[in-house]
């Protein structure tokens, strides 16, 4: 495609994604346009950190566990209306720890309320007779904190909170009393199954919040994935438990250890001061490119400027939770797209001091600078990569806005630039020395 054409289709693709990135006029519905989307340490709210309790669990199921854990916690606080909270799962030696943050929620109780109320729900089998006569005995010589951590009648079976699939409320036909009945999903359906059927006869306790709430005798083997749990419920009582379990039963129990409350001004002040960077950072490299490259800098900074226009359309369309950190990801793609254009220009200089021709010298630039682009890219690449993968919530941001600014980068340097520079190629600016630096 000549340059002639490809440049008004690249001058629409970034007034498209220019209206997107700051829309000004009702070009886009309404449902397609969303702002962008802040993270705490711009829009200020809540940042809570959980320690998980993963005595019982092997080690090989821990991570399943944990991705279950923030699955639950994602849902309950999406069912009381807490849009886009950031949870991940941080694991350090033998703690695991579910990190919160709930951007725009800046009443701190309300947050821990919401975390706090999502129930921990186990089954747990009757243990043999004389199993529990010598775990009494033995705790009789135990501290009465090691007692109460310690159920010498009932064991957990690994049917738990995690595998319900739906819950509501019902009531009994002979004592109108309210019970919640329980529907497990296909993996719960088969453990509850295997341990109704090796506990006919025998109590099967349903613990609430590490309490026990019902223990039923199993009459039969129960194959349908259903179970109810019935007590002294108030209506009330009983729907506020369906509502809980319906948002997410956790699979594991937790502790909360440390709460932090981020204010909006704060945040405010932080993207202020971001932007106010970006924005002298941009300024000082613009006039940099053009007084040192002068036409070639130029056309570099017209690439530039489309560069950060669909970058930024990139961050809103995925969307990208924008944090301090993924700011300076982003800044720093910039520079890194300034580095690939320096590169390009120094070898089209050299090539234009041997007498090449203006087409030649542009060709040989671009294909001398390619193969250090390149290896200097990959190696970025695959750094932000490992940040990405191994790294908290912060430095994911921060490696994800750099990922997507290379890969930009790479599009803008080596495309846009080149395209802007084949129109000179030909007419009588290629020969003044002068707007070339040569």
């Amino acid at each position: 495609m000549s340059p002639r054409l490809a440049i008004p289709l690249i001058i629409l693709l970034a007034i498209i994604a220019g209206v997107f990135v700051h829309p000004v006029t009702n070009f886009y519905p309404k449902s397609f346009i969303k702002p962008f989307r802040l993270g705490l340490d711009l829009l200020g709210g809540t940042h809570l950190v959980y320690q998980a309790d993963l005595s019982g669990v092997q080690d090989s199921d821990k991570d399943s566990y944990m991705n279950g854990l923030k699955d639950v916690v994602e849902r309950r606080v999406n069912f009381f209306g807490v849009s886009e909270p950031s949870i991940t799962v941080n694991h350090s030696g033998e703690n695991w720890r579910l990190i919160v943050e709930l951007a725009g929620v800046k009443d701190i109780n309300q947050a821990i309320k919401l975390i706090g109320q999502t129930p921990f729900l186990e089954f747990k089998e009757q243990l043999p007779e004389e199993v529990s006569k010598k775990m009494v005995e033995d705790l009789k010589n135990q501290p009465e904190q090691v007692q109460a951590q310690v159920d010498p009648y009932f064991t957990a079976t690994g049917l738990n909170g995690r595998y319900i699939k739906k819950a509501s409320l019902s009531f009994d036909s002979q004592t109108n009393r309210p019970e919640v009945l329980l529907e497990f999903d296909d993996t719960g359906k088969q453990l509850f199954a295997d341990i109704t059927k090796k506990n006919v006869g025998k109590q099967l306790a349903i613990y609430l919040d590490g309490q026990p709430i019902s223990a039923p005798v199993v009459q039969q083997e129960i194959t349908d994935g259903s179970a109810q749990i019935t007590g002294n419920f108030s209506i009330n009582e009983a729907k506020t438990l369906v509502e809980r379990l319906n948002s997410g039963a956790l699979p594991v129990p937790i502790e909360l250890i440390s709460q932090q409350s981020v204010g909006a001004t704060l945040g405010q002040v932080s993207l202020e001061k971001s932007l106010m960077a970006g924005i002298i950072g941009f300024i000082l490299v613009v006039l940099f490119m053009i007084v040192w490259y002068r036409m070639a800098g130029i056309m570099a900074v017209f690439a530039l400027i489309i560069y950060t226009i669909i970058s930024l359309s990139i961050f809103k369309l995925i969307p990208v939770t924008l944090t301090l950190a993924g700011i300076i990801g982003f800044i720093l793609s910039i520079g890194m797209a300034v580095d690939a254009n320096v590169l390009i220009f120094e070898r089209m200089k050299e090539e234009l001091r041997s007498g090449k021709p203006f087409g030649i010298s542009l060709k040989e630039g671009f294909a001398r600078a390619w193969t250090s682009i390149r290896d200097s890219n990959v190696s970025s690449l695959i750094t932000a990569f490992v940040l990405y993968a191994f790294g908290s919530s912060l430095v994911r941001g921060f490696a994800l806005t750099l990922i997507i600014g290379i890969f930009v980068s790479m599009f803008s340097a080596i495309t846009l630039t080149r395209t802007f520079l084949k129109v000179f190629e030909g007419t009588r600016l290629q020969k003044v020395k002068f707007l070339w630096r040569q």
